[in-house]
């Protein structure tokens, strides 16, 4: 029983195996790369956007 059970499991398995599609798996990637860059960068500009409007308020300060 136990040997029809596996026979029948590697048939299934090698019919299957030629259906698998795996051409959107690198733009899937790749997506997610882009989407971690862009986390960074918005991370980045928010804490260089708060320093920035401290030196700016600073500046704006000195010259009142």
């Amino acid at each position: 029983m136990t040997n029809l059970l596996m026979s029948l499991y590697v048939r299934l398995m090698t019919s299957i195996a030629p259906l698998k599609n795996e051409k959107g798996q690198g733009l899937v990637e790749y997506a997610l790369i882009l989407v971690l860059i862009a986390i960074v960068v918005i991370a980045m500009v928010t804490g260089i956007g708060g320093k920035a409007n401290t030196v700016f308020s600073k500046v704006n300060s000195a010259l009142n």
